[in-house]
């Protein structure tokens, strides 16, 4: 097979359609009928799912794959890339916000360029200014962390040869971040700059953007932990010359210690520094928990092809 098509669905009812016109349009004219598009059902509440299933029973390209819960977006595209079979893989979005046609493009570039990734990038961030400030400020943050360099503003949408697809997988972490793993992979990876429409509201809560860095982070790099060493010594320095500067001033210049006050403060502030830290060392500890354990990332709970005819 030449090409696999790969999206997820969560709350994409007014789209699947739609969608799966478009991918098919622009599939046949890149490859003509040897071709798939694998959905991944990522236990979306509306009737994507129903949607879905409807199409395979009309065209044989189509393969559902209907996970038994919500995993989780990096995971479902995951799951998707598992079962695509094509030697070539375009991964995208299927609310439209990514053009199918993009496909066309992607694949010119790819050739010319002889590469094994082409994605998208936009030129400006959709969204309205705290979108983008806290955009620019998370591909800051995990570059600083991690020593990654993360195309700001990359989006979903990319074509990939199937070595690259194929050593993707070889990455077998619980707990997925896609955007690094797609960087760390490495290959020949070239940009294109779109434009992504805003044909939705996003279903990332503030909450949920927040844990996504944490785990970004700590998925990639230990460097939070090392800052824990250092700032314990930077601390324990500090204690132990200001103990000093007491014990002198107490010995040469006959003033007791005093001040209440900073010293509930200084107990707080230390004491809210521990917890900190404790947290941080827990975050792995969660993370080693989870992996050591080697549960499934997803679960299928059936997959649906058309009958060929």
């Amino acid at each position: 097979m030449k090409l696999s098509i790969v999206a997820t669905l969560y709350q994409s009812a007014p789209y699947v359609k739609e969608f799966y016109q478009r991918a098919s349009t622009t599939a046949r004219q890149v490859v003509g009928e040897d071709y798939e598009i694998v959905l991944v059902n990522d236990g979306s509440p509306d009737s994507s799912l129903d949607l879905a299933v409807q199409l395979t029973q009309e065209d044989n390209h189509v393969v559902v794959i209907d996970l038994s819960r919500n995993f989780g977006h990096h995971k479902a595209m995951m799951t998707g890339l598992e079962n695509a079979r094509g030697e070539r893989v375009f991964l995208i979005d299927s609310d439209l916000e990514e053009e199918p046609e993009w496909l066309i493009n992607f694949e010119s570039q790819m050739n010319c360029e002889a590469s094994d990734v082409i994605y998208g990038v936009q030129s400006k961030r959709k969204g309205g200014y705290f979108e983008q400030f806290t955009g620019k400020l998370f591909y800051r943050v995990f570059s600083f962390f991690t020593g990654i360099k993360q195309p700001d503003n990359i989006v979903t949408a990319r074509l990939m040869s199937r070595r690259y697809v194929d050593a993707l997988l070889l990455h077998r972490e619980r707990e997925i971040n896609i955007g690094g793993l797609w960087i760390i992979t490495g290959f020949k990876q070239c940009h294109q700059t779109v434009h992504k429409h805003s044909s939705s509201s996003t279903t990332y809560s503030l909450s949920r953007k927040f844990s996504h860095f944490v785990n970004a982070v700590t998925s990639f790099s230990s460097l939070p932990l090392v800052f824990t060493f250092y700032s314990g010594l930077f601390i324990s320095i500090t204690a132990v010359a200001y103990i000093s500067y007491l014990i002198i001033r107490y010995l040469f210049i006959a003033a007791p210690p005093d001040g209440y006050t900073s010293l509930i403060a200084s107990i707080w502030f230390f004491s809210g520094l521990i917890i900190f830290f404790i947290g941080v060392q827990g975050v792995y500890i969660a993370k080693l928990f989870s992996e050591v354990k080697q549960r499934p990332y997803t679960i299928v709970r059936h997959v649906y092809k058309g009958i060929l005819k």
